[in-house]
């Protein structure tokens, strides 16, 4: 399932953040785009692996925007 992902800088942070809005909770940050997306990509991962992990029910991912 492909799940879209949302990122943005903090200037808070000094960094990007990334979110998958389907995925409540899950989140990463990086220094750069390139770490931020490695990061979300590993945090999604695990954030499903522990919905089947639990017998829940995958959120259905939202349509990509263009």
């Amino acid at each position: 399932m492909y799940y879209p992902i949302k990122i943005f800088y903090s200037e808070e942070d000094e960094g990007f953040i990334a979110i998958v809005p389907d995925l409540p909770g899950c989140s990463a940050f990086g220094k750069t785009e390139e770490e931020v997306i490695k990061e979300i990509n590993i945090a999604k991962e695990l954030h499903i692996e522990t919905y089947k992990a639990k017998g829940k029910v995958l959120p259905i991912p939202s349509p990509i925007e263009s």
